[in-house]
């Protein structure tokens, strides 16, 4: 069985030491015991985006092993704050989250045995003749939802998917992502992800009426945007996820907030909870959010932008000193395999028939696959360099927010992998304008345009073998499968801009 993360363990701590202020439990002064101290203190660092370990002389609740550090710390916490029920969560292999509630009563056996669901009524996940799987929960996820009331309060966990005999279920997206992890890992590398994350404020989920008409950074007190959108970043932080930015977008009732770097695994499992909270909050006020890749015409779609990098013990491996973007050749062949691979990993990182009205030119949105060191429409970007080599990174701009993170994050790991692995040459960025180039200008250039619907990002994808491997068959086989059925459906389906276009003159 694996153990708990040292990430969840210094998450676990930060609430811990919310804990000890609210029952009084704190030593004389700010201090605190010194265990706690110091953990705080290592947590409250802003996450550079390299270190997912505590420095070695930090001691962080290691005693006896973090497993049962872990559960020990969940269950002392169940009983102090008054918990009630635990959420147990996990997703399908779409990333929709599923998942059930137990009573605090059950709380100490579920944590060592874990409980039993049906895993042939979750897509992709089991046929019924071997339906029985265990979800098992992931201690170092511990979290209460702040939107609960405190009085038998509300908590919940990840969980990570198991056959009976207690082996990793290789359906579970989750387990995906960690495997791609260790892959990674087995070769010196720690693969981290900071995502900046777009949805929309909408009327209600009938209509596709936005909630305020603001713009690019706009900071109108008559709209009720801002305030839904502080009190999500409040509600995301109380759930210890760290917050860099937040602001209004481009099209009316676009928002975005932006996350601090974590580890892709912790990362994968704050970006579902982020579209929990988001959606709650806005449930609270009476509105509706929408994580739908592009919902109105004529205005901007949401993309999920990923800054990613990658680090090699303490050092950030995408650093180098003399290099004129600060990008080491490692950084360049990693963002060299993003380039290469990108078609064939589009329908993992844009799911939806719909994603593929926002990869359009023109809407600040992909549609080539081209790198570049500013154009905010390309595919990816190295930001400029701002004198900290922790802070190199490059970011990946396909994504949309409706993505299953773990698979997404997982195959974006595998192309950019594939290109460290294989030395491939990054080349000069395309600094022409790619949508005034001619299809051989083009193809001279290197460039390839990215599937423009998702039956062509499906034959791409059928043909990978490079995504059949980061996914695994059964996960591979059954999105192929779940894909193919939306594209029929979608291929069958009268749209309105036919009836709007065609009824009256044909």
């Amino acid at each position: 069985m694996w153990r708990a993360s040292a990430r969840g363990l210094r998450h676990g701590i930060s609430t811990a030491s919310r804990l000890d202020s609210k029952l009084g439990r704190r030593a004389t002064g700010a201090a605190g015991p010194q265990h706690v101290r110091r953990a705080a203190r290592y947590t409250s660092l802003r996450h550079n985006g390299l270190r997912n370990t505590p420095p070695q002389h930090t001691t962080v609740l290691m005693i006896p092993t973090p497993d049962q550090a872990a559960t020990s710390y969940v269950l002392h916490s169940a009983n102090e704050l008054d918990v009630k029920f635990i959420r147990l969560w996990f997703t399908d292999i779409l990333g929709t989250l599923k998942g059930f509630a137990i009573t605090v009563d059950e709380l100490e056996e579920v944590l060592d045995r874990g409980a039993t669901i049906d895993g042939s009524s979750i897509a992709g996940f089991a046929r019924s003749d071997e339906s029985d799987m265990i979800a098992m929960p992931d201690p170092t996820t511990w979290q209460l939802l702040p939107w609960r009331p405190r009085e038998n309060a509300v908590a919940r966990m990840f969980c990570d998917i198991l056959r009976p005999d207690g082996t990793p279920f290789d359906g579970d997206p989750r387990y995906v992502l960690r495997s791609n992890i260790q892959r990674a890992s087995d070769k010196g590398y720690s693969f981290y992800i900071g995502p900046e994350l777009e949805y929309f404020y909408l009327e209600n989920s009938d209509s596709v009426v936005p909630v305020d008409q603001g713009g690019y950074f706009d900071q109108t007190a008559a709209d009720a945007g801002p305030d839904l959108r502080r009190e999500t970043v409040l509600s995301l932080e109380e759930l210890g996820i760290p917050v860099a930015h937040s602001h209004h977008e481009v099209a009316p009732g676009q928002h975005e907030i932006d996350l601090r770097h974590q580890n892709a695994l912790a990362m994968a499992d704050t970006v579902i909870t982020y579209r929990v909270v988001v959606k709650e909050i806005a449930s609270q006020h009476g509105v509706y959010a929408s994580f739908m890749p592009r919902p109105m015409n004529g205005e901007n779609g949401s993309g999920m932008h990923c800054h990613l990098s990658l680090a090699k013990g303490e050092k950030n491996a995408f650093f180098d000193e003399d290099d004129e973007l600060h990008l080491s050749s490692e950084g360049r062949s990693f963002l060299a395999g993003l380039i290469k691979h990108s078609p064939e990993i589009t329908a993992v990182t844009n799911q939806w028939v719909n994603s593929y009205k926002r990869l359009v030119p023109g809407i600040e949105a992909p549609a080539y696959s081209v790198w570049t060191g500013g154009n905010w429409g390309d595919l990816v970007r190295v930001p400029p360099y701002q004198g900290r080599a922790e802070a190199v990174r490059i970011e990946y701009r396909a994504p949309d927010s409706a993505c299953n993170p773990y698979l997404a994050f997982s195959v974006m790991l595998a192309a950019g992998m594939k290109g460290v692995e294989e030395g491939y040459d990054l080349g000069e960025p395309v600094t022409n304008d790619v949508e005034g180039m001619s299809p051989s200008e083009r193809a001279d250039a290197g460039v390839s345009r990215l599937p423009s619907n998702l039956g062509q990002a499906l034959e791409l994808l059928r043909a990978s073998e490079l995504v059949r491997e980061a996914l695994g068959d059964s996960v591979f086989d059954n999105f192929v499968r779940n894909k193919e059925i939306e594209w029929r459906e979608f291929e069958a389906t009268v749209t309105g801009y036919e009836v709007d276009r065609y009824l009256k003159v044909l």
